[in-house]
């Protein structure tokens, strides 16, 4: 395995298509960053692959981004590091607008927990065998996912209480 970081992801790149050759539907790097886009399906079997045989022990972050499309609107980027080998992968996940949903990756990385609870309270991407999915800033009965992006900038009137913000006189 090359010692440099670059040597190495490449090398990870290299090694997963072979491994899980209908996974990967594309690597590319942008701006200095490595991406990887795999099959909904095979995200739990790349991202163990990935942490046992790889050393992406780290889970640094989960975005969510809604890419207003009529096809896999929805995509879900696992931000991984490897401390080990000091280089970072961004791990790309699409789905679908009606009933968007992905398996949890918590039973890899016990620290997605709360990333995906946020994904899942802004955009409404369910996480399939998460331990406790439920929202994190809105109420349980919000109908609606802020960071999607029919959502109105001004929110929706009346759907949340919102408080006085007319300062009292004294």
């Amino acid at each position: 395995m090359s010692s440099s970081p670059a040597g190495s992801l490449s090398n990870t790149i290299e090694e997963v298509t072979k491994h899980h050759t209908s996974a990967v539907i594309e690597a590319y790097t942008s701006s200095g960053d490595t991406f990887l886009r795999i099959e909904k399906e095979s995200l739990l079997a790349v991202c163990s692959w990935l942490k046992e045989e790889h050393d992406f022990v780290y889970l640094a972050d989960i975005v969510g981004a809604d890419r207003f499309t009529s096809d896999e609107r929805f995509e879900v980027i696992y931000n991984l590091l490897s401390l080990k080998n000091q280089c970072r992968l961004f791990v790309k996940v699409r789905c679908d607008e009606d009933a968007p949903s992905l398996e949890s990756v918590t039973g890899i990385w016990p620290g997605a927990n709360w990333k995906e609870r946020e994904v899942y309270d802004m955009f409404g991407i369910r996480f399939e065998n998460h331990p406790d999915l439920r929202r994190m800033y809105l109420p349980e009965d919000f109908q609606y996912y802020p960071l999607r992006k029919e959502f109105p900038l001004l929110g929706v009137p009346g759907s949340i209480p919102l408080p006085n913000t007319t300062p009292d006189a004294d």
